[in-house]
């Protein structure tokens, strides 16, 4: 019997990219995995795995859409949902455009891990949250986006020091992707970084291969939500996998 056959996982944002791989990564492991999204219509397929799937349809920034979080009380959460940005220079960008990442990405980062606290999830609860390498580096054509992400990794840091002064036994993790063209938010990002340097797809992304695939962000998810002690508590993760950070 899988050590995940009796391990019930929440995934935020599962139906697309990363958080597609790390449904099917838990799901494989044997876990029961509750997939949250907007439409999970593209997750039918996946019923029929090892693992036991159960289907959620709700909006991760709405409030209404903790009551799963209450009534699964997962043993480990996963935050993968956000918003694609307006790919474009801040000449042509809206308040409403450069926002988008802040009024998702980091409202569905501020209600859940503010959930987690409140409720509080069971001892020994792991919760991965998914920033972006962006917040390293800055995305000169994403609006928002880069600041929104380097806020979600402050409030998984915030939330973890409230776990240790309240004696919550929950760890919190940090993920931070690189860019890929195997999602479709990041395909798009590609060409457009793409098209502003002059070159083709392929040469903008030569640099960064292997390339991250959502399987390998599935594979760092389960590893993870499994280990005991992580080498940190913020990660890196690319192609090659996941590389601790100060």
């Amino acid at each position: 019997m899988s050590a995940w056959s009796e391990r019930k996982v929440l995934v935020v944002g599962a139906s697309r990219g990363l958080g597609r791989g790390v449904t099917e990564a838990f799901l494989a492991a044997g876990a029961t995995v509750t997939a949250l999204s907007r439409d999970t219509t593209p997750l039918v397929g996946l019923t029929d795995g090892p693992g036991t799937l159960r289907l959620v349809d709700a909006d991760a920034t709405d409030p209404a859409s903790l009551d799963v979080l209450r009534r699964e009380s997962p043993d480990v959460l996963a935050l993968v949902a956000g918003a694609a940005p307006e790919l474009r220079p801040l000449t042509e960008q809206t308040w409403d455009t450069f926002s988008t990442p802040w009024n998702t990405d980091v409202r569905i980062a501020f209600l859940w891990l503010r959930e987690v606290l409140r409720l509080p999830l069971t001892p020994g609860s792991r919760v991965i949250v998914t920033s972006s390498g962006a917040a390293l580096r800055g995305s000169v054509l994403s609006g928002g986006y880069a600041g929104g992400k380097a806020t979600v990794r402050f409030l998984a840091d915030y939330a973890a020091q409230e776990a240790v002064r309240a004696g919550l036994d929950i760890t919190f993790r940090t993920v931070l992707p690189q860019l890929t063209p195997e999602t479709g938010l990041g395909r798009a990002a590609v060409e457009a970084y793409a098209g502003r340097a002059g070159v083709t797809a392929e040469t903008f992304v030569a640099p960064m291969r292997p390339v991250l695939t959502p399987a390998t962000a599935g594979a760092a998810f389960l590893r993870l939500g499994g280990e005991a002690e992580p080498a940190s508590d913020v990660h890196l993760l690319s192609g090659t996998g996941l590389t601790p950070l100060p």
